[in-house]
């Protein structure tokens, strides 16, 4: 590694361990019915989500790349004024009074490089957060305290939700966090939601609600509280909105700025499901919309969306990956145009804010049966103006101050000065960003006589030298117990482990296997109600599985003559997270089990004696962490594979700043460790086939509107932080409960591997073109209209080559441009001039650029598509080893 590699990234380390209050100097917020007010000044707030844990704080070594301090230069880039996160409970204290405040969990660490960045932070406390986090945030240790009800007017919960709240707010104020301290915390809430469900509670619901406000005030932090879709909230604390659009919403009170907490820029996925995507489109209509019907702070949720390592995703059934189509994506690389697209929108808001709060309200002006307009103008010469069509399917053409403006279907035009637009919400400058489709990093083995390729259209499928170690079917420790009946299942595990075993005997005499001889029938086992996974075994014979929530569940089983062991393993995948009584809602089986078909009548066994084990021994001996003891075994390639078997294998990583994941499609279902960190669970159930049509942007967006995967797993790519990766040596253990051996297993790099975009000459321009106002009383101006094309690589790579480049009318779109009728000879050259071996590149959009008009009279438009390469090497660079 070079020395001014090794500068940059340790000059990155120290700036992120500058305190907060090194940037700010003590400022209070307050509010009016306008907006936040920020250091006495009204402001329009842009705020992105990253929740901490689902990130990772810093790297082993100055080798790797740091996630948060990135994540967070990368929306403060984007044009984020704030900073969102929720506070994660069960996080903080796993065990009562026993607190978490380290690593991923390091909240301190956290709000304190926001504060270094120069950005605000909105810490959303809850303590229930939802989240699509195991059990919604709460400790499940929590539903155990005697007469506990969550989230009412019940003395038990209340106690312990203060406790902690208080625990939160004291820790912030000790490490002079609040704004009037100096630090980056601006604004607070306090529970999460309720109004969904206060009225489950009747008149309780509304008495914890109050009770909840009142405590969160009374703890002192010294800024505005927030309680989100709580239409009913006092006075004193802020309503907001969650949605996919709030351009409608207004608070209980006109003292009361309009704030949208949950702008969801995409949407969580379940194992089985199709893979949601929103438009850049429609989420850029959303926002705008909101700032021209008076919004005036913003959250995306999520800006970064990252992964739920380990056990913490909710549900039940969602995937490990939380990337949620976010401007940067799980691995934190910029998802293009979604980023770009965006961060345009946010500086014209910006640029119209001089007007935006100068103003209480703004002046309304239909334009057209679909058509209006929102302007802000003061007594002086501050105007910005909001146009907006909101018709689905046609463009229109709009009068607004004598002119006249094309509107297309579904989109805002925004004036910066009541006169030029300077941003469409449905004209996408920014480039599109593709990337690579998992290049496989992983090349040789310490023996290179064991490789075999698996296939050889497969690059990369290699096997590897693997050892496992088999699980038992059920009993496999002392640390069991027999209790008459069945147990539910989270009051025998705490949420310790997803796996139960129950296990009994039963027996079966002559009579009975005459009977099904006779009457050719079958036995069958069934279970009244179970959630989320169940396998059923007969005499350490596997005999089939179920999942869902809460289903009926029927087995045809194999009995012998005499006794007979029936052993059912429970699973949980990710504990309930939304809704009212969630310590009521549990988990495993619920009613009777039973066998049917007997000569005699179905046979209950549900007050049977069962037995209990929770886990694996696996689990138990830590198997997955460096050094643990195991009877390890090497795995032969032509091995057969069997249920509930431990892989273990080794990698070498080398530098660079590419985000790395594995590829498990080829496995089944289980879980994954890499150097004893738990990157999460897997499942590679397929999406249905079909369901996949062409996204169009026009029309209210919903998680079903636009969705890709049909056909495919729904995740098959697992994160693997850098900074859980060391040089040589990794472990990666992974445990898989289906019968898939793991000889195709992969690791893979992630980058852009592709960049393209298409600007015309009519596009707006450049924003850095518009002059801000030097004075409370400046005008904006505009010093050019030559828009240009911006591209731009991963850090770590620069453009290797330009594959299409024309000025002129090109067809097509990404990946698939071809040259029109018109066409400058000059295109490629220009282009590859400005633009091979940098990082970054900017072309004007004009026909002086490209040395004259290739075509009079007809508009110009330049499509390039690029391919981004490591600026070290080759685009190939090996990662790893096994």
């Amino acid at each position: 590694m070079g020395f001014v590699f090794r500068s940059v990234l340790f000059g990155l380390i120290l700036q992120s361990l500058i305190v907060a209050g090194e940037y700010f100097k003590p400022f209070n917020v307050s509010y009016d019915g306008r907006a936040m007010i920020i250091d006495g000044e009204r402001r329009m707030l842009i705020s992105g989500g990253i929740h901490y844990p689902r990130a990772t704080p810093e790297p082993a070594s100055i080798l790797f790349n740091l996630m948060w301090p990135d994540l967070i230069s990368k929306s403060k880039e984007g044009g984020v004024d704030v900073i969102e996160t929720y506070v994660f409970w069960n996080g903080h204290e796993p065990l009562r009074g026993q607190y978490v405040f380290e690593g991923r969990y390091d909240l301190v660490k956290f709000v304190k490089l926001v504060g270094s960045k120069g950005l605000y932070l909105f810490l959303r406390i809850g303590p229930y957060v939802c989240a699509e986090w195991n059990f919604g945030g709460f400790p499940v240790w929590l539903r155990d305290i005697p007469g506990i009800e969550f989230r009412t007017d019940n003395k038990p919960f209340k106690e312990e939700m203060q406790r902690f709240v208080k625990k939160i707010v004291d820790l912030m104020r000790q490490e002079s966090l609040f704004s009037w301290q100096g630090g980056p915390i601006i604004m607070l809430q306090i529970e999460n939601e309720y109004g969904n469900i206060e009225s489950s509670f009747g008149s309780k619901g509304k008495d914890y609600m109050r009770w909840a406000a009142e405590m969160a005030v009374g703890l002192g932090a010294g800024v505005p509280w927030v309680m989100c879709k709580q239409v009913d909230a006092p006075e004193y604390i802020i309503d907001s909105c969650n949605g996919y659009y709030c351009d409608g919403f207004k608070p209980n009170s006109n003292k009361k700025p309009t704030l949208w907490t949950e702008n969801w820029d995409g949407w969580y996925t379940s194992w089985g499901d199709r893979v949601p995507h929103r438009p850049s489109e429609d989420i850029a209509f959303a926002v705008a919309r909101f700032y021209q019907r008076g919004g005036s702070f913003q959250n995306y949720y999520m800006y970064f969306g990252g992964t739920n390592f380990g056990r913490t995703s909710g549900g039940p059934n969602y995937i490990t990956s939380y990337d949620y189509d976010a401007p940067i994506d799980e691995y934190g690389l910029i998802r293009q145009p979604k980023w770009g697209h965006l961060k345009d929108l946010h500086a014209v808001i910006k640029l119209c804010e001089p007007a935006l709060v100068a103003v209480f309200s703004p002046q309304y002006i239909k334009l057209g049966p679909k058509q209006e307009a929102h302007v802000y103008r003061d007594n002086g010469s501050k105007c910005s103006a909001f146009l907006a069509n909101i018709d689905e399917h046609s463009s229109a053409t709009v009068k607004f101050l004598y002119q006249a403006y094309i509107l297309p279907p579904w989109s805002v035009s925004i004036l910066p000065d009541c006169k030029n637009v300077a941003f469409n919400t449905a004209k996408i400058g920014a480039q599109t960003s593709i990337n690579n489709n998992g290049f496989d990093v992983v090349s040789y083995l310490s023996d290179p006589t064991n490789l075999k390729l698996m296939a050889p259209d497969a690059v990369g499928y290699i096997s590897k030298t693997w050892s496992f170690v088999r699980e038992s079917i059920g009993v496999w420790s002392n640390k069991n117990f027999t209790h008459q009946g069945i147990l539910e299942h989270l009051n025998v595990t705490k949420d310790q482990s997803d796996y139960l075993w129950y296990t009994t005997r039963i027996y079966i005499s002559d009579e009975d296997v005459t009977f099904w001889e006779e009457n050719q029938v079958t036995p069958v086992l069934t279970i009244d109600s179970m959630r989320d996974l169940v396998y059923i075994f007969v005499n350490g014979q596997f005999k089939g599985s179920a999942k869902g929530k809460w289903i009926n569940v029927t087995q045809p089983v194999d009995l012998i003559q005499g006794y007979n062991d029936i052993v059912l393993l429970s699973q949980t995948v990710g504990l309930q997270n939304y809704g009212a009584f969630l310590e009521k809602d549990g988990a495993g089986f619920r009613g009777q089990v039973k066998l049917k078909g007997l000569k005699n009548g179905d046979l209950n066994i549900t007050e049977y004696a069962w037995t209990y084990q929770v886990g694996f021994k696996g689990e138990s001996l830590k198997i997955y962490a460096n050094g643990a003891s195991a009877e390890w075994t090497e795995l032969p390639l032509d091995s057969v594979a069997t249920r509930f078997s431990w892989y273990k294998t080794y990698f070498d990583v080398s530098s660079g700043l590419d985000p790395v994941a594995l590829d498990l499609s080829s496995m089944g279902k289980g879980q994954v460790w890499v150097n004893g960190h738990h990157i999460g669970r897997y499942w590679t159930l397929n999406a249905p086939k079909d369901g996949c049509p062409a996204c169009d942007y026009r029309g209210s967006y919903n998680s079903d509107k636009c969705v890709t995967n049909c056909g495919h797993p729904t995740q098959s790519w697992y994160h693997i932080p850098r900074s859980w990766l060391q040089a040589s040596n990794n472990l990666l253990v992974i445990f898989e409960e289906t019968e898939k051996n793991p000889f195709e297993i992969s690791i893979k790099s992630r980058f852009t591997e592709t960049v393209c975009a298409q600007v015309s000459e009519n596009h707006y321009p450049p924003l850095h073109a518009w002059s801000q106002p030097k004075s409370s009383n400046g005008t904006i101006s505009l010093n050019s209209t030559t828009p240009e094309m911006y591209l731009s690589c991963d850090a770590g790579k620069t453009i290797s080559s330009v594959t299409f480049a024309s000025y002129g009318t090109p067809k097509g779109s990404c990946q698939s441009f071809s040259r029109g009728n018109c066409h400058s000879d000059n295109s490629f050259s220009i282009v590859s001039q400005a633009c091979l071996g940098r990082r970054s590149c900017s072309i004007s959009i004009s026909n002086t650029a490209f040395g004259g008009d290739p075509c009079h009279g007809v508009v110009k438009t330049l499509a390039v598509n690029m391919k981004c390469a490591s600026s070290s090497s080759s685009s190939t660079e090996t990662i790893a080893s096994f």
